[in-house]
């Protein structure tokens, strides 16, 4: 089998549209509810404790199921794949709208994460499959820019529709879905499946498990205590059954996670920054929305709109970098972006105070994290999906975005953690600078991890997956070079 290269009826444009509304909503939904939790805590006459698992289950099932939902993809086809798991956000969606008590929106918030798990490995993987390799790393940028921009814009979106009722923060989704269902079943291509034999179904078991431990232990961890009973059997868990799932991938012929993933230039490096800078990014938002709220007394609507700022920055950043990427290379654009991520929490750490003072306080180092967001995110996931195999697309881009899932949860039970519990204003402040130092550290550690990509993005063999048997895409864009200027 050859590499796959795009139709000449396939509009790279049309399809990036397409699919990243899909993006956007998932990502956007990722983020939209926590502005929404004192409204549903009120409707439902629930804690915030047991609300909390509308999040943390959603999380949960979202990073377990990414990797075996992008294998689907890889082996049954990736239009398929995204439209059903398109359908299946746009239904979980209008079931949450209609949630008549916790336990039941709770279960509906899962079938949301299954269709979000479905649909993002997937939507990736049409974008590649439609766009000349030259211009694959562009394409990336700006799918990833749409991701992060719909999670920076939750609370923005999310103070709006509250002011109306919490449940538009659900219903929302659903017109926009099915639009983007109609226009995506005419108009998407139909990239060839890889087929070949059933995955390694053991592997993927024990992948999902291991994740769904992992991220149970971490957000769990600060309400039941690190060293309880509960959080230590979830760690055990979760390192037996990773065990378990690399013993299997070694054995099995066809194994979720492709070793070879490994070997593609760029690709380790990019799921460790943006690992590690998931973790800044989560605490980060978090922490600004904790200060203008519980701080500074804001209303949920003040606060999504003092966020918005950051994320309007970031899609334009996002383009620009292209050319940047094409004169220094991408390494040092990774690390430009973690250290301008850094500088902003520096600049709250140093300049916020108990009295609110926006533009003093905050604005800048809204801007400077926004700044980092679209250096960072795009670059680092252009350079590490920008050169997988066509019969991997879905499945690299699955491992990238699970790693970006696991940062998001480690950082807030991070920052949860640093945070604590102070009892007065002045300890307040004193927790809250010294997790933006923290947090800036690991942005900080995030670029230098990013600095070490490679300028060149083949230096090897073809890349090949065992058991297909087929080489990486002809002509792969140079993730550091001029190839991939917007």
């Amino acid at each position: 089998m050859k590499s796959v290269a795009p139709s000449r009826e396939t509009n790279p444009r049309l399809v990036l549209a397409i699919v990243s509304i899909g993006v956007l909503l998932s990502s956007l939904d990722l983020f939209i509810v926590n502005v929404a939790m004192p409204a549903m805590a009120a409707d439902f006459d629930a804690g915030l404790t047991e609300l909390s698992w509308v999040l943390n289950l959603y999380a949960i099932v979202f990073a377990a199921l990414l990797v075996p939902a992008g294998r689907l993809g890889d082996r049954s086809g990736n239009r398929g794949t995204f439209l059903t798991g398109l359908a299946i956000f746009v239904i979980g969606s209008a079931l949450c709208s209609a949630a008549w008590n916790v336990e039941s929106l709770i279960a509906f918030r899962v079938v949301q994460a299954v269709g979000c798990a479905l649909l993002t490995p997937s939507s990736l993987a049409l974008v590649l499959a439609a766009t000349p390799p030259e211009r694959r790393a562009s394409a990336v940028r700006l799918w990833v820019a749409f991701g992060g921009l719909g999670a920076a814009l939750g609370p923005v979106l999310g103070g709006l529709l509250v002011e109306i009722d919490w449940r538009w923060v659900f219903l929302v989704n659903v017109p926009i879905g099915l639009a983007a269902l109609a226009i995506g079943v005419r108009k998407l291509p139909r990239p060839p499946a890889g087929g070949g034999p059933l995955p390694d179904l053991l592997g993927a078991g024990a992948l999902i498990g291991a994740v769904g431990s992992l991220i149970l232990a971490i957000v769990q961890g600060p309400e039941w205590g690190w060293t309880s009973t509960g959080v230590l059997a979830a760690f055990a868990v979760a390192l037996a059954l990773g065990v378990v799932f690399v013993v299997s991938s070694a054995r099995h012929h066809s194994p979720i996670v492709d070793p070879a993933l490994l070997r593609v230039p760029n690709f380790v490096l990019a799921g460790a920054n943006s690992l590690v800078f998931q973790i800044a990014f989560a605490a980060m938002l978090l922490s600004v929305t904790l200060w203008a709220q519980n701080v500074w007394g804001w209303s949920a609507l003040q606060t999504g709109l003092a966020i918005a700022p950051g994320p309007l920055v970031v899609p334009f950043v996002a383009v620009a970098a292209g050319k940047l990427i094409a004169r220094i290379g991408a390494g040092p654009v990774i690390a430009a972006g973690g250290l301008a991520f850094g500088g902003g929490l520096l600049w709250w750490a140093r300049a916020a105070e108990l009295a609110p003072d926006y533009v003093g306080g905050l604005l800048g180092g809204m801007l400077l994290t926004g700044l980092g967001v679209g250096l960072t995110l795009p670059t680092a996931f252009a350079v590490g999906a920008g050169n997988l195999p066509p019969q991997r697309f879905a499945t690299g881009s699955a491992v990238l975005s699970m790693a970006r899932q696991l940062g998001l949860a480690v950082g807030v039970a991070v920052l949860v953690a640093m945070l604590g519990t102070p009892d007065t204003p002045a300890a307040t402040l004193d927790a809250f600078q010294r997790a933006w130092y923290v947090t800036a550290g690991v942005a900080v550690l995030a670029g230098l991890i990013g600095f070490a990509v490679r300028s060149g993005s083949q230096s090897g063999p073809p890349v090949e997956s065992p058991g297909v048997g087929v080489p990486a895409a002809a002509a792969p864009e140079k993730s550091g070079g001029a190839a991939v200027s917007a």
